[in-house]
């Protein structure tokens, strides 16, 4: 097999879809060879394209101020008749940036973590590949645990999913099922088997106290200050872990708290120890993006989830609550009782549900598959070769 060369593109809106570019990034890493080069692209960046970048601070701005108007756009999205005009849409504004990148990097293989950088992808696959040079390969990674038709674009080779009830989905709405595998979403390698001891020192959580750890994705959403301040009144002394994410006033507000609470409370930035965190903590109180539920089941971490973004984190509460890993905090239900009952009662069970939820080989199995495109593909291009 000549040299090969894969094109991850991914989309800095949250910190999932980036989360699993680098866990699909690392896992092909650690099974190829010098014949193979990676490349990973964050198609919404600023020095992508501005256009993509102001598109992702208008998104980012409506789930702060006004995320019934998401929901709203979402439905529509994958609704029959939305599904294939939003697609559209959205392809035609970044199917310019998408030819750029392709004559550019020229993959044998392009894998998309979000569906903008597929629709833009498979758009140049089916119709304009004579026009930027070159043909490739398209993969798309779902990183949620329910299926949205904006993901289903004419011109994608195979689809990475999470649940064998998405891929039956899809074969429903007429996906070829072969072209679907359920790999589950890949997660990082890095310790996955960090002992609960070691976790608990490195994170410095006393060994007496329970220990709860608050997260809101990389943005640090969620409302955590609220939780931290209902937690205040908790009566059984706690160990609190809070990851702010790239939110500097969350980890502000979070030292302020932690100056004269009586629980100890430990603030984290944004950090690569979210699996050594997870393993420390004894309950995950979050809201429900879909790497950080998979990372918790991973970790047999139990769930305590709120504040789902309308749409795509709706899902996976309602996923990681049937699966009995988690419990939902729904609007008016009060955190401490919720708290003490898990921690009294349900922890056992939680636990069990979510490692049983885990499917800690999911990037291996995909970069597998991915590998075997790519040979597969050289494999064609050099047989016509020799047949000229």
């Amino acid at each position: 097999m000549g040299r090969v060369h894969i094109l991850i593109l991914t989309a800095s809106i949250g910190a999932g879809h980036t989360r699993a570019a680098e866990a699909i990034h690392a896992a092909i890493a650690a099974r190829a060879g010098e014949n193979v080069r990676i490349s990973v692209v964050d198609f919404m960046a600023r020095d992508v394209s501005v256009i993509h970048y102001l598109m992702k601070r208008v998104y980012l701005m409506m789930l702060r101020f006004v995320p019934n108007l998401y929901d709203v756009f979402f439905r529509f999205a994958g609704s029959a008749a939305g599904g294939g005009v939003v697609r559209s849409a959205f392809a035609w504004v970044m199917v310019r940036t998408m030819g750029r990148l392709i004559r550019s990097y020229r993959p044998d293989l392009v894998v998309a973590t979000h569906p903008f950088p597929e629709g833009a992808a498979a758009a140049i696959s089916r119709q304009l590949t004579a026009r930027y040079g070159g043909d490739f390969l398209l993969a798309a990674l779902l990183t949620d645990y329910a299926l949205h038709r904006i993901w289903l674009s004419r011109g994608v080779d195979t689809y990475f999913v999470a649940t064998e009830a998405m891929a039956a989905q899809m074969a429903e709405l007429g996906i070829d099922r072969s072209l679907v595998h359920v790999t589950g979403i890949p997660i990082a390698r890095a310790e996955r088997h960090v002992n609960r001891a070691a976790a608990k020192e490195r994170a410095g959580v006393p060994f007496e106290l329970p220990a709860l750890l608050l997260m809101g994705g990389g943005l640090g959403l969620g409302d955590i200050e609220r939780t931290l301040c209902a937690l205040e009144t908790s009566q059984e002394r706690l160990a609190v872990l809070v990851v702010a994410g790239h939110n500097a006033a969350l980890a502000a507000h979070a030292r302020t708290v932690a100056s004269h609470s009586r629980h100890t409370i430990r603030v984290f930035s944004y950090t690569d120890e979210v699996h050594v965190l997870m393993r420390a903590a004894d309950l995950l109180i979050t809201k429900p993006g879909a790497l950080t539920l998979s990372e918790a089941f991973a970790a047999g971490l139990p769930l305590l989830l709120h504040d789902p973004i309308p749409g795509p984190e709706t899902e996976n509460a309602v996923y990681a609550t049937r699966r009995g890993s988690a419990v939902w905090l729904h609007p008016g239900e009060q955190i401490v009782p919720a708290v003490a009952e898990i921690l009294a009662n349900r922890l056992p069970a939680m636990r069990k549900a979510a490692h049983a939820s885990a499917r800690e080989e999911a990037a291996d199995c995909a970069a597998q598959i991915l590998m075997e495109m790519c040979r597969s593909k050289r494999g064609d291009r050099d047989g016509a070769k020799e047949t000229v």
